[in-house]
């Protein structure tokens, strides 16, 4: 029911109404790919199955970063249908992710590769069923990165507002990208410098693969969109970067301890990917030498049985990483919150934020 909750800011209510915008966005696109060709329908499904669920986090941090600067919107069409445009670019970075992790699976589905992988298989297509795959998933990811914008800048919302937060949005888009890029090169040993800790590397590419997009810019984008003040962007950044880096170790630990059942990802993916984390990174440090190398030494080995992983997982435990991650959890957490306590706000954004905020740190999944 509208107005919105701020006490549960991305309750079924919330959820629905930006499920609804996404709906309706593809519903429109549908016709245009129909007078395509057929063969494009599979490309609306896949896109339809993959934005169909999720957390909706980015449309909440940017609603209510709105709602932080102006109170609800008495008509919230045009505001929805912009923060529900980030969810197009998460999805769109999620398939391309998928693809360079060579994922067999998102949110409990065949990752988008593997899904066309097996349509071509079951077509008896020509050539390479796993090339054509990986294929169709470039192409779907470049497509929904496309529809994010075009969605964002076709809200019904006025054209000062959508000029405001647009360099923002171009800002989130260059970050994402660029955090990809950090974090495949320092997974290949190629990024960072003497200077520079492995800490401190994992940080960077967090702050921009994740916290920026995740957090930052979609508050920041909501505030624009309000015609907020630039102190109170600068709130937004203060609040987001610790909270969009707790969000992300908390998905570390989710990567390596999660439930499949509760993630919708095979226990210890992240370990067989040899993703260079800060949960990894500590405990590369804390533990003893000859821990250590058993742990490098399985990292990255996407032939990584149930006891390799329960054996990189003990390694971590007793190394002390796991709760040394916790621990700079609740620090980020306190940050974020305590940068909302004097900022000039509405009382309904400060709840929402600090809701939201408890959400990234205290999820299962």
């Amino acid at each position: 029911m509208y107005p919105f909750d701020p006490s549960s800011p991305v309750n079924a209510d919330f959820r629905d109404a930006v499920s609804a915008r996404i709906s309706s966005f593809l519903d429109d696109e549908q016709r245009v790919i129909d007078t395509i060709g057929a063969e494009l329908s599979p490309i609306v499904d896949a896109a339809r199955d993959y934005t169909g669920g999720g957390k909706r986090l980015r449309p909440a941090f940017c609603y209510w970063g709105y709602v932080a600067a102006t109170d609800q919107p008495a008509e919230p069409t045009g505001l929805l249908q912009a923060a529900a445009s980030l969810e197009f670019l998460h999805v769109s970075a999620l398939i391309h992710d998928d693809l360079m992790d060579h994922s067999d699976t998102r949110r409990g589905l065949a990752s988008a590769h593997r899904r066309f992988e097996a349509a071509h298989a079951a077509a008896h297509g020509d050539g390479s069923a796993e090339q054509f795959g990986f294929d169709i998933a470039i192409l779907l990811g470049d497509l929904l990165l496309m529809w994010s914008s075009q969605m964002f800048t076709s809200a019904p919302l006025a054209a000062s507002a959508l000029t405001a937060a647009t360099p923002l949005l171009d800002a989130v888009r260059t970050e994402v990208t660029c955090g990809q890029v950090l974090d495949v090169t320092s997974q290949s040993g190629m990024a960072g410098s003497d200077s520079e800790s492995a800490l401190d590397l994992a940080g960077r590419v967090v702050e921009y693969k994740c916290a920026s997009y995740t957090v930052v810019r979609p508050c920041q984008i909501g505030v624009a969109l309000a015609g907020g003040s630039s102190s109170l962007q600068q709130t937004m950044a203060s609040f987001g970067s610790p909270i969009g880096r707790a969000f992300q170790y908390r998905d570390d630990l989710l990567g390596v301890f999660g439930d499949a059942e509760l993630t919708g990802k095979p226990a210890g993916d992240d370990l067989r990917e040899g993703k260079q984390t800060v949960l990894v990174a500590h405990a590369l440090k804390r533990a003893d030498p000859r821990d250590a190398a058993r742990l490098r030494s399985l990292l990255g080995r996407p032939d990584l049985d149930d006891d390799d992983v329960a054996t990189a997982r003990h390694i971590i435990e007793i190394s002390g990483a796991r709760e040394a991650v916790e621990s700079t959890i609740e620090h980020c957490h306190d940050r974020a919150v305590a940068a909302l306590d004097d900022a000039e706000m509405t009382d309904a954004g400060r709840v929402a934020l600090r809701e939201l905020a408890r959400q990234c740190v205290e999820r299962h999944f």
